[in-house]
Formats: C-alpha cells, structure tokens, sequence
C-alpha cells in the first residue's frame, strides 16, 4: 500500500534528528563529556512506565547514559524534591524529566520550579518559559511544541504570515505553541488564534486557518466539515476509546478525525507516528544542548 502524498513522517524526521545529534554526543565524548539524563517517575501508573521507557530506549540507542529513579506512589512532596535536588547537583548529569503525572499530594508546579534551568530539559521551570515568551533562544523549549514547529519547517510549510489555530491552552503544548509560532524568527511570524472550551464557534476560526495545531485531548474533535481544503493539520492529541475489534477493549487515537480530514489536507502528521517520535527527539536535543552548555 503506497503512503498518501501528505503525510509528515514524524518517525523519518526525528531520525534525522537523531542522526544529527549523534555527531554532536560523539563531538562531546571526544571532550570528555557523556551527555547523562535523569528520569523521575512516582507510582506505576502504566501511561508513564510506557513512555519513560521509549524514552531510556531512545536514549540508548543515541549514547545518551540515562538512569532511572522510581518512588512509590505515597512519597510526599518534600521527598521528591529532595531528590531533584541531589540530581540538581550531580554532575554527570545534564537533563532532569519528572514524568507527568504525579500523585495528587505532590504539586506539578512546584517541582518544574525546584529541577535547575539548566538541566530543565523538558522546558517547564519558570525561567524557560519567561525566555519562551520573551524570545530568548538560551532557553529550553518545551518538546512537544517544539517538535511540532520542526516538523513544519523541515516538511517545507511555511509558517510566515499564516493564520495558526492552536485548539487548547495547556501549559505543555497550546500556550508554548502559540509563544513559539508568534515570534519573530525562522518557522515562525505567524497570526496566532488559540481555542479553548470556552471559544465561541471554533469552527469559524478553523475554517479561516492555514495551519491547526489540535490539542485539546478530545477524541477526533476535529472534523472534515471544521476544515478548507489544503489545510496542514498537526495532531497532538493521544485519546483512549473503545474499541470492540482489538484485545485491549479500547484503542488510542487522536483529536483529528484523521479518516475524514486526511483526504482533503494538504499535509497532516498521522497518529501515531506524527508528533509522538518528534517529543522524544526534541527531549534528547534539549539534553545534548545542555551538556555542551555545561562545558561553554
């Protein structure tokens, strides 16, 4: 079966991501640096050991040391961040990731603003996201987003002057998307519209749009008739919901009615196999970078 025209292959883009990053590890050994990256899971929620372990795979298959810290789904607060705080100060370590979620007696906020700026590899302590906002490239950008904005750019769409429509307004993907799409600078100057629960007739605003970025987490939000023909649709959104054909009962999709829309987009990431490999790509970008800031 031949793949449609319009697909962006996240997988081939962050391959190519990671072969350049590659060279860079390589550059890093050779000065004495092993780029060392720190994972932080609380409890066994099955999401999470999911992801943190495609994670430690992808580290190791680019040479990144990974170690990972698992604590009981009790541990309090002040526990964790006793932890970050000793990775804080360990020096064969670059980047720091507190997988989300936490239990609820630990606060999210509060944690992203105890791991150092500097190993702050996923892009939530305040300081980054304060150089988000103002433009500062020093920062660390959070991944998802970020890996949204590069497969725009390297799958050749341009962004300068489009009509952007971001559907949500989290702190993980919508408001960093919006910041970054805005600024001034290479696959970016855009017009930004953000969508919320709280928008009236996000269908007009999508039907105006060159480019949707979804990622309210609501199954298949997005449909044919909320689109023109040509659009370029980015799908972040990761949804579970029944499923009678498969063994689990249930099946992941995303907030794209990908059947419907894919026919008539112009380009459109698929789901899985889209944004997902972009996040883990830009992940270990960001901890590269940081390694070689911690040697100038």
């Amino acid at each position: 079966m031949s793949v449609p025209a319009n697909l962006i292959d996240g997988r081939a883009i962050a391959a190519q991501i990671q072969s350049e990053l590659a060279a860079r590890i390589a550059d890093l050994r050779k000065r004495g640096v092993v780029s060392g990256l720190a994972f932080v899971r609380v409890g066994e929620d099955p999401a999470s050991k999911v992801y943190v372990g495609r994670k430690e795979k992808a580290c190791a298959e680019l040479g990144i040391v990974s170690e990972t810290h698992v604590l009981h789904e009790q541990t309090t607060e002040n526990e964790l961040l006793a932890l970050v705080t000793r990775l804080n100060g360990a020096g064969h370590l670059h980047g720091i990731l507190v997988q989300a979620p936490l239990p609820r007696q630990i606060r999210e906020s509060v944690i992203y603003s105890s791991v150092s700026p500097a190993k702050d590899v996923d892009g939530f302590h305040p300081v980054n996201v304060g150089k988000l906002m103002l433009g500062d490239a020093t920062g660390f950008r959070p991944c998802t987003p970020a890996g949204v904005v590069e497969l725009l750019q390297r799958s050749g769409v341009k962004t300068e002057g489009a009509e952007v429509v971001v559907l949500g307004r989290g702190n993980i993907v919508g408001k960093p998307m919006a910041a970054m799409l805005c600024q001034k600078g290479r696959a970016a100057n855009s017009t930004v519209t953000i969508c919320h629960s709280a928008t009236r007739d996000i269908k007009s605003h999508c039907l105006r749009a060159d480019i949707i970025v979804a990622a309210m987490g609501v199954a298949e939000f997005l449909k044919a008739d909320m689109v023109r023909p040509g659009v370029v649709v980015m799908d972040v959104g990761v949804n579970r919901v029944p499923d009678l054909t498969s063994k689990t009962g249930t099946k992941l999709v995303g907030d794209v009615d990908f059947q419907q829309i894919q026919p008539i987009a112009g380009k459109i990431t698929p789901n899985p196999g889209g944004v997902g490999p972009m996040t883990i790509a830009m992940l270990l970008q960001n901890t590269v970078r940081a390694a070689e800031q911690s040697i100038g």
